[in-house]
């Protein structure tokens, strides 16, 4: 929790959550072997203590360790956990900004989840939500963990009147929408941002800030936060060379709720699929295609015309379409509950055909 005095508390302040991941992690080697570590070490109170100096003397920080871990790992319940704790800080008057440490090997679905739960409130509250993180544990000797962290801050604290608020992600200098993030390297420190349409963080690109403000004013209502243990179950299937009906059979007979398809190119799959798919619809089955090529827009009906149950993912990659999905499937059953009739497809479809960056 917190290493700031409860008086620092009462006044307005940034938000640190630490949730662990590469820019917590630590090396047994650091110079000799710096991506041999283990993520999740450092307590979010060092990491800031450790950069104290290089924040403006204007911003006050409160720290707090939600989770320390390899992202990997990250759960749904843990998702929920976040959520929930941005939106009870998004309500306080006091929180002037969140900026969340994370792993980055997850950081893509957090970032979508963020968009879809609490974008429109941190818009309308005039606050940002900042994911940042490292590609390089805490003791490297290079360590980009620190400057993405002063960036990230400074970016959730600075008055700047032609931004948007919302939910971002900064890191190698670089902003961009949190549900952009896609991490497209294994080891280039600008991985997460690699493909993404991003702008210097103290020098905002014009085309990029009109594409920003194109989504912000489209998205206008935040999903429901599923309870941690009522998340839907959905998986991701990849078409492949020797794809394989029986891949298909195998969910029909489990409880899975829904299956994000990583096909080939333009997001077709296997012929051999066909079949089963059809029956996976006719058992209730949502499904969802996607490219596995990790970029480029997957459109509706093309390759083929979709079947009345499958959407088309838009910029979506496999691991925000599954989030997207478990969302719209979530919050498609609250609303059933509650006597009103939209469908999964309705709310999926007002994250995936959010405009496109060109």
């Amino acid at each position: 929790m917190s290493q700031i005095s409860n008086a620092t508390e009462q006044l307005p302040h940034i938000l640190v959550l630490g949730m662990g991941g590469t820019i917590a992690g630590l090396a047994a080697d650091p110079e000799g072997n710096p991506n041999k570590y283990k993520a999740g070490q450092v307590g979010i109170d060092s990491l800031l203590a450790h950069i104290a100096s290089a924040l403006p003397q204007n911003i006050a920080v409160i720290s707090e360790q939600l989770a320390n871990m390899n992202s990997r790992n990250l759960s749904e319940s843990l998702l929920t956990d976040l959520g929930n704790r941005i939106q009870e800080c998004l309500n306080d008057l006091l929180v002037k900004g969140i900026v969340i440490t994370h792993g980055t090997d997850t950081m893509e679905e957090t970032g979508l989840f963020l968009q879809a739960t609490c974008g429109h409130r941190a818009q309308i509250l005039g606050k940002r939500i900042v994911i940042t993180g490292a590609m390089l544990p805490a003791n490297a000797p290079a360590a980009d963990g620190p400057r993405n962290l002063v960036d990230a801050i400074s970016w959730a604290s600075m008055p700047l009147e032609n931004c948007p608020n919302g939910v971002y992600a900064v890191m190698s200098g670089k902003v961009c929408l949190a549900m952009d993030l896609a991490k497209r390297h294994g080891s280039a420190l600008n991985a997460p941002l690699r493909d993404s349409p991003t702008s210097p963080v103290n020098l905002i690109n014009p085309s990029w800030l009109s594409c920003v403000k194109a989504v912000q004013a489209a998205w206008g209502e935040d999903l429901p936060i599923p309870k941690a243990e009522e998340w839907p179950w959905v998986e991701i299937l990849t078409s492949h060379a020797g794809a394989r009906a029986r891949t298909i059979k195998h969910w029909l007979t489990s409880e899975v709720l829904g299956l994000v398809l990583a096909g080939t190119g333009a997001g077709g799959f296997h012929d051999d699929w066909s079949e089963p798919l059809d029956e996976a619809i006719d058992r209730g089955i949502a499904l969802v295609r996607t490219s596995r090529t990790g970029s480029g827009a997957t459109y509706p009906h093309i390759p083929e015309k979709d079947a009345h149950g499958c959407m088309a993912s838009g910029t979506l990659s496999a691991p925000r379409a599954r989030i997207a999905l478990q969302l719209a499937l979530n919050a498609a059953e609250t609303l059933k509950i509650s006597g009103k009739a939209l469908t999964w497809q309705d709310f999926f479809a007002r994250i995936a055909n959010l405009p496109e960056f060109r």
